[in-house]
């Protein structure tokens, strides 16, 4: 995307996450990013964007303490350009078993910790591929192979839900298949780190940012 494009994107900054290489990613991407630590600071943000590293239990508590959870289920309620990572995934949900913690509950569904098994150590690390649901996914997997892309993983827990109809992309561990990407509308969210997948990260940046044009311009 050109600079005269460049989109004004909100980064939520809740004192944890992987904030900077988020920003940077963002911005060599096409963004123009303000980061945020209360809703009264989003202004005029076409899109809002939640990284996310660290305990479900200690974010929740804080993006409660400044009002963020209220504001962000009316920001996602309304179909506004949104995209989670990794914790920003998890959150969206209903129940951690992290901590036994209650998420946002915008969709159905739990995060469940990996078992740990010969196959499988815990946490998930590392370099992964991901299956896509082209249907599902949208703009955000434009340029994006259906089987072979890999992104990078760093967690302990993933994503169990029965909406189908919001997964557009899929990975296993071990003998676990999780969820490693939603989209509804104008939400996005994924369980990688795009900041840490090279090339096939910053494409799926751009990708968001596209989309968040697009829906500007809609309006």
């Amino acid at each position: 995307m050109s600079c005269a494009a460049r989109v004004p994107v909100a980064l939520i900054d809740y004192g944890m996450g992987n904030l900077r290489s988020v920003q940077r990613a963002l911005e060599a991407s096409g963004a123009e990013v303000k980061v945020v630590r209360c809703p009264e600071e989003v202004g005029n943000a076409r899109a809002l964007v939640f990284p996310g590293q660290g305990a479900i239990v200690d974010a929740m508590r804080e993006i409660r303490r400044s009002g963020f959870d209220v504001f962000l289920k009316n920001w996602i309620a309304e179909n506004k350009p949104f995209l989670g990572i990794c914790l920003g995934l998890q959150m969206l949900f209903e129940h951690s078993e992290e901590g036994d913690s209650e998420g946002l509950g915008v969709f159905r569904g739990n995060v469940k910790r990996f078992a740990e098994a010969p196959d499988c150590k815990v946490p998930h690390m590392g370099w992964n591929t991901v299956s896509v649901c082209k249907e599902n996914a949208g703009t955000l997997a434009e340029g994006l192979a259906a089987k072979e892309e890999s992104f990078y993983f760093v967690h302990s827990y993933y994503v169990e839900t029965r909406e189908r109809d919001i997964v557009w992309c899929e990975t296993e561990y071990g003998s676990t298949r999780f969820v490693s990407g939603i989209r509804r509308g104008n939400v996005f969210a994924v369980q990688f780190h795009p900041e840490k997948s090279q090339a096939k990260g910053l494409k799926l940046y751009e990708n968001f940012l596209r989309s968040a044009a697009v829906a500007e311009n809609a309006e």
